[in-house]
This record gives structure tokens, sequence and C-alpha cells, in this order.
């Protein structure tokens, strides 16, 4: 049995306040999400132990990050071994692929999706959306 964490103090108003000021990759990776996989209830700059997911499906138990050039290092190896730890799959998009990628990137989360939750239809590449409805 996994224990659950709470977030540490504080963590609800820091949230916040990054969802506040989105960049221009997780503004579109907001989009791509609610127009293609609302029923897997993503939310964003969600708490994980004393991290702060990019974007995390409970029910599937993903997280997704948007990183730029500034990622990729150990910080960010122990911050996917503690996310992994708690029973999440961590999949990272590079902010270029989510800007100028963005069929691909669906098709990806798609893919990760049918793995991780078996029951969820997995869109053909014509049938994503563009907008959100």
């Amino acid at each position: 049995m996994m224990v659950k964490y709470r977030p540490p103090e504080g963590s609800t108003a820091r949230a916040r306040g990054l969802r506040s000021i989105p960049t221009e990759a997780e503004k579109a990776m907001w989009n791509l999400l609610r127009a293609n996989f609302r029923d897997m209830h993503f939310r964003r700059q969600a708490p994980i132990r004393r991290f702060f997911a990019d974007f995390v499906s409970h029910r599937a138990r993903l997280v997704i990050e948007v990183d730029g050039g500034q990622h990729g290092g150990e910080k960010d190896r122990r911050r996917t071994r503690t996310i992994n730890g708690q029973g999440y799959r961590v999949v990272r998009f590079w902010n270029s692929d989510v800007l100028g990628n963005d069929d691909g990137v669906a098709i990806a989360i798609a893919e990760t999706l049918q793995e991780r939750h078996p029951t969820h239809p997995s869109p053909s590449r014509g049938g994503l959306n563009k907008g959100v409805p």
C-alpha cells in the first residue's frame, strides 16, 4: 500500500502563483490536454511531494513536464525518481516540440495513456482536436 503524502505548507498558494504565469509552451500544452484528453482530468502545477508537476492526471498516474533549455540535469533526475516513487510515470516534452509539433506530442501522450490506462481511446492522427470545445 502506498502512503499518501500531504503537500508541504504553502503549496496551494505556490501552485496558484505558478498557474497564474504559464509559459507559452505550458499554455499550448494545457489547450492540447483540454482538447484531446479531457476525460483524464489533467491538473496544472499540482504538488507531488515537494515538487510541482506541470501537468498531472491522478487518474492515469501520469505527469507531463514541459521543459525549456534549463532542464535535464541531476536535479530533474532526482525529481523524476521522487515522482516515479509515488506511482506516477513522468513524460517530458521540450518547449519547441509542444509549440511546433503538437500532433506528435498529442500522439505520444495518447500512446502513453494507452499503456497506463488501456481503456482510454487512442486518437488517430487525423482525429486530434485542434481547439478547445
